[in-house]
């Protein structure tokens, strides 16, 4: 059965632009350098929240309870590092997100 959640967190066109610049990282996140954000990404295990919050023109705490809602429907995943979270997109989540959708709906 599809989680209700995750449609909510679907609804939102920030969480959905923010799901976007997670899949291609090193066009989309241009407040660092390409090779910042590949560093992230392989060392840190996803891109910073600080420059998601740059991208999105939010305030932090909105881009974190955005951020912490799409976790719990397993659309994203999150690292910690010493202060620092880094998140990354949840690729078998979406993945069976999409198999889900194709089967039941």
């Amino acid at each position: 059965m599809i989680n209700v959640n995750v449609f909510k967190a679907l609804s939102n066109p920030t969480r959905l632009d923010i799901l976007k610049w997670l899949k291609n990282p090193e066009e989309e996140i241009t407040s660092v350098s390409c090779e910042t954000v590949r560093y992230m990404m392989t060392e840190k295990g996803g891109i910073c929240v600080q420059d998601l919050v740059k991208k999105a023109g939010l305030a932090q705490s909105t881009v974190s309870s955005y951020l912490a809602m799409m976790e719990q429907c397993e659309l994203l995943i999150s690292e910690r590092h010493g202060k620092w979270t880094y998140y990354r997109r949840n690729e078998a989540g979406l993945q069976q997100l999409g198999e889900q959708i194709r089967e039941e709906l």
